[in-house]
């Protein structure tokens, strides 16, 4: 993961640095702001690469964004972007299309080959995700892809599909599976083509873009729940609004069943909970994590890691 903050730059530089080496080199955007404002400016961002994809996550003072027909020609992209919006909301307006604000928690997407200007609404700032998605990463090519001018997700039935892929994704680690990563990418790629007409949500990539997006789903439910020891795939199945037999066929295309996910989730969140609370009783952890007694925890720790959760404790930062 690469991040940048300007605290790197001396405070008279640091919106000019943004601007020239930042905005305009990295991103290939043009950013404005007044000059009797940036002295105060400050902006922080990371970026890494997953599944094919660059994910960046932003944080800024408020100032003006646009991406002109000269800054195209110049830093050409190719890509779909679809945004989650993380602050108070941002303005968006296009050459094509009406101006739309997008609200916290909401998404956009659009092709980064067409102009636009973005600010944000509030004094806050901008603070946002983007995905960004090389054409030539996803199968479903379509001429329509590169006439995605800006435009919020209109379906609320997608919105909660995107947040829990998003939310996946930036969260996996650096030696997790590549092909988990590149599932993501597809998924959120494919969903948002479905949200603008282009693939079909009953065609064999729509279908696959749901089932990585309601597994996902499945999987921040379990981790969301970790503590109910009634944890079980009733549970999950009606939080999600389908079927135990479909949440069952969901977890048959991973690589762990509900059962193993859900035990696994216990054990990562009780090693969690041992490096940060040295003091706190081991049986304490236990249940906090919804084993059903301490017997079977020391028993599925020694299974998983080969050695009593006391061990993994004394071994501190060395811990497998």
């Amino acid at each position: 993961m690469y991040r940048w903050c300007t605290d790197e730059v001396e405070p008279h530089e640091r919106f000019d640095y943004w601007r020239e080496v930042r905005s305009k080199g990295l991103f290939g955007v043009t950013a404005e702001l007044a000059r009797e404002r940036r002295a105060d400016f400050f902006g922080e961002f990371s970026l890494r690469q997953l599944g094919g994809a660059g994910l960046v996550e932003l944080k800024a003072s408020p100032y003006a964004v646009e991406r002109s027909s000269s800054d195209i020609a110049y830093a050409p992209g190719d890509a779909i972007c679809v945004y989650q919006q993380l602050g108070n909301g941002s303005w968006f307006g296009g050459l094509r299309g009406s101006d739309f604000a997008i609200a916290n928690g909401s998404f956009a997407t659009s092709h980064t080959d067409l102009p636009y200007r973005t600010a944000p609404l509030g004094a806050e700032g901008f603070h946002l995700r983007i995905l960004k998605i090389p054409l030539s990463t996803i199968p479903a090519q379509d001429r329509r892809m590169r006439e995605l001018a800006p435009r919020t997700f209109d379906d609320p039935a997608l919105a909660p599909l995107l947040g829990a892929c998003f939310a996946e994704l930036g969260e996996a680690s650096t030696d997790q599976d590549a092909d988990d990563t590149t599932s993501l990418v597809q998924a959120l790629a494919h969903l948002a083509l479905i949200e603008r007409g282009i693939v079909r949500p009953g065609s064999r990539r729509g279908q696959a873009a749901l089932r990585t997006a309601r597994l996902s789903q499945a999987r921040r439910l379990i981790a969301r729940h970790l503590q109910d020891p009634n944890l079980a795939p009733i549970m999950v199945a009606d939080l999600l609004g389908v079927s135990v037999r479909h949440l069952h066929m969901l977890f048959e295309t991973a690589a762990k069943s509900f059962s193993q996910t859900v035990t696994d989730e216990r054990l990562k969140q009780s090693r969690r909970l041992m490096r940060e609370a040295p003091e706190r009783l081991i049986a304490d952890i236990a249940a906090a994590c919804g084993f059903e007694s301490l017997a079977t925890y020391y028993r599925v720790f020694n299974a998983a890691y080969g050695m009593a959760p006391g061990d993994f404790r004394a071994q501190g930062s060395q811990a497998c």
